[in-house]
């Protein structure tokens, strides 16, 4: 009787905010003040304010705004094969989508995640999610190029992260959804979830220089999904904390049988206690294959490698390690203040904020104030823990940013508001709405020891009457908002890529100074470069010709070629000698069922073709470059397999001549 009370009080809830996520909000006449386009005009020729990195959701891509004009300046492929860009489709980027399981052409990114040094934004690198085959990322803030992809083993659905600590010593990655471990059988009932399921958490090691990640361990936790996390800070530098839910260990219709309880997790995780317990030999090597894939920016080619075992430490036996502490049921948000001292829960079907402090989460680990454990995990007592309670903040929160100032605004995607209450003393200060089912939110720094309280970015899912109908399917959004003031104020609102889930945002200035302009052709190192027209050149190793060629404002060098036969593998190795910024040259040849690739200045990339036919295919440059760019082009003869036409190649004069018939 008990349990179906509980299943009735969870679908009615559902249902509650099925119909409240098609209201509009309150004021929603008024939301946008006549000063509005003068706060985020910025002139032709002027740069904007901030850099705004911006997810790609299905994309598998990131967008880069600016800001406060919301124009879109960049999608940087990361997940997904790129026609604009050619990236996953030239032979030197192919290496990046590579994973145990093969070539893997698209993902869900939905996390990103700026480096930090003592606790502030570097700069450097900005890491990026793969939700569904799972992988981390490393984009390069220089060259705006993904730098590696790193697929994570024991995992599925890697959506708690790509989280990071303070001086960007881990990338930390929670597993949304529970599967038995990479080293067992798979083929097991599925309702045996809660015997032969377990939740993994993997810690990435980042190189201090470098950036170069590898997995130095993972946990093995209870059967439970982990949602977003963050790491703390200041007082809490080495731990972790990660939202959590289905703590009912259900395995089908979760919407009602993870429901079931009032209150689910936050995890807490002693980091450096894991670290202390890996010195110590206490983790277990697990045989498992996971890519690591790394670009190189001097010879302008990835490579992949396979690699064969992991460290894992199992949380149950190794107590001290991990702990849960209750928090409405099905939070989101995990998010850390700039203080490291409170730590927000966000009940997806709460009508409260449950704020909790380090300093409490201590004396009760100390003093052992627990109301049990949950598989072996200690669980502190919720009230040992809270430090209080926002009451009737609104409905459906999701996720908390703060400003500096002792002030957090919190995202809800049911009433479709951002709320700004303050810290101390959990009063709500003001509310602004949203259009419509606001998700996430973006503070400049939001999440670090220093944000920069001039704006707050909110990324809604759905947009109705905001924009031009395009079918059935509207642009996604994203709404800036003033928060200099003691009132939030509506001033843009700007469609994105994909479907925006979390943001960064950063002042221009600390990335733009450094950005690379163009690849010093003396340094290229690809082992296919032409470091001029005269180092352009044909060759043929068996069935496969390289062609050696160089790009330069307006032709191809060279731009005839014959002797080419059915069946071979054509590999078009095109150097861009430019040594001036923003001028890119594109290559595409008739009927190639790939791609075209983009080649910056200085730089080498391969694009693969296989002769299938008899004829002529012309190849022309597809990135416009100058007046004369409708005449960068060129031909390549196909001859049948077996045929005596000699292996030619040209630019600027006719070879054979022209009077030839040279068939067969």
């Amino acid at each position: 009787m008990k349990k179906l009370k509980h299943n009735a009080l969870a679908l009615a809830s559902l249902s509650v905010l099925l119909g409240l996520n098609a209201c509009k909000p309150k004021n929603a006449s008024n939301a946008v003040s006549a000063d509005a386009a003068t706060k985020t005009y910025v002139a032709p020729g002027k740069y904007d304010e901030f850099y705004n990195f911006v997810s790609g959701g299905f994309s598998g891509q990131m967008s880069v705004y600016g800001l406060p004009s919301g124009r879109l300046l960049r999608v940087v492929p990361i997940f997904s094969n790129d026609p604009e860009s050619g990236y996953g489709y030239s032979e030197e980027t192919k290496p990046m989508l590579n994973t145990s399981h093969g070539y893997v052409p698209w993902d869900d990114q939905h996390h990103l995640e700026l480096s930090q040094t003592n606790g502030e934004i570097d700069g450097r690198w900005i890491f990026a999610n793969a939700n569904n085959t799972p992988r981390v990322a490393r984009v390069d803030l220089k060259s705006f190029h993904t730098a590696e992809i790193l697929e994570l083993p024991n995992s599925a659905g890697n959506h708690s992260s790509p989280f990071i600590t303070e001086n960007t010593e881990y990338v930390v990655a929670g597993t949304r959804f529970s599967i038995p471990p990479d080293n067992a059988s798979g083929d097991v009932p599925i309702n045996t979830y809660k015997k032969n399921f377990r939740g993994t958490v993997s810690f990435i090691k980042v190189g201090k220089e470098d950036g170069k990640m590898d997995i130095a361990f993972q946990l093995s936790c209870p059967p439970i999904d982990f949602d977003l996390s963050h790491a703390g800070k200041g007082k809490s530098h080495g731990w972790f904390f990660f939202s959590c839910y289905n703590t009912e260990q259900a395995n089908t219709l979760l919407e009602v049988n993870a429901s079931q309880r009032d209150k689910d997790f936050i995890m807490a995780v002693n980091w450096k206690k894991a670290e202390e317990y890996v010195k110590e030999g206490k983790a277990q090597k697990q045989a498992v294959k996971y890519a690591h894939n790394v670009y190189d920016e001097k010879t302008h080619t990835a490579t992949s490698e396979i690699k064969n075992e992991v460290l894992v430490l199992d949380v149950e036996k190794l107590k001290d390690i991990c702990y849960f502490i209750p928090c409405p049921k099905s939070p989101h948000g995990c998010d850390v203040d700039p203080t490291g001292e409170y730590i927000v829960g966000s009940g997806k079907l709460a009508a409260l904020l449950p704020v909790f402090s380090f300093d409490k989460i201590q004396k009760a680990i100390a003093a052992k104030d627990f109301i049990g454990d949950y598989d072996g995990i200690p669980v502190i007592k919720y009230e040992s823990a809270l430090y209080g309670e926002v009451q009737k903040p609104g409905l459906g929160p999701l996720h908390t940013e703060f400003d500096g100032k002792g002030n957090a605004y919190t995202s809800f995607f049911v009433s479709s508001e951002v709320v700004k209450w303050n810290i101390k003393d959990l009063k709500v200060l003001d509310r602004a709405p949203t259009y419509y089912s606001v998700g996430h939110l973006c503070v400049p720094g939001g999440d670090t020891k220093k944000p920069n309280a001039k704006y707050v970015i909110a990324y809604n899912k759905i947009t109705k009457d905001r924009y031009l109908p395009t079918g059935p399917e509207l642009a996604q959004s994203a709404q800036l908002y003033d928060i200099s003031g003691d009132k939030m104020q509506l001033i843009l609102d700007f469609p994105t890529i994909g479907e925006p889930h979390y943001a960064q945002a950063v002042s221009a200035d600390l990335i733009r100074n450094q950005s690379l302009k163009f690849y010093k052709i003396e340094e290229n190192a690809n082992p296919y470069v032409s470091k001029g027209e005269a180092a352009t050149k044909v060759v043929r190793e068996g069935n496969k010709v390289h062609v050696y060629m160089t790009a330069i404002r307006s032709h191809l060098t060279p731009d005839n070629i014959e002797g080419v036969k059915v069946g071979d593998e054509v590999y078009f190795h095109v150097t861009n000698i430019e040594q001036d910024w923003d001028i890119p040259h594109g290559f595409a040849i008739k009927n190639a069922p790939n791609s075209e690739i983009l080649i910056m200045p200085g730089e080498t990339q391969t694009l693969k073709w296989v002769a299938d036919r008899v004829g002529i295919f012309p190849f022309y440059c597809t990135d416009f470059c100058s007046a004369l760019h409708q005449e960068m082009q060129g031909y390549i003869r196909v001859s049948p397999a077996g045929s005596n036409v000699p292996l030619l190649f040209s630019t600027g004069k006719n070879l054979p001549k022209a009077d030839s018939t040279n068939t067969k």
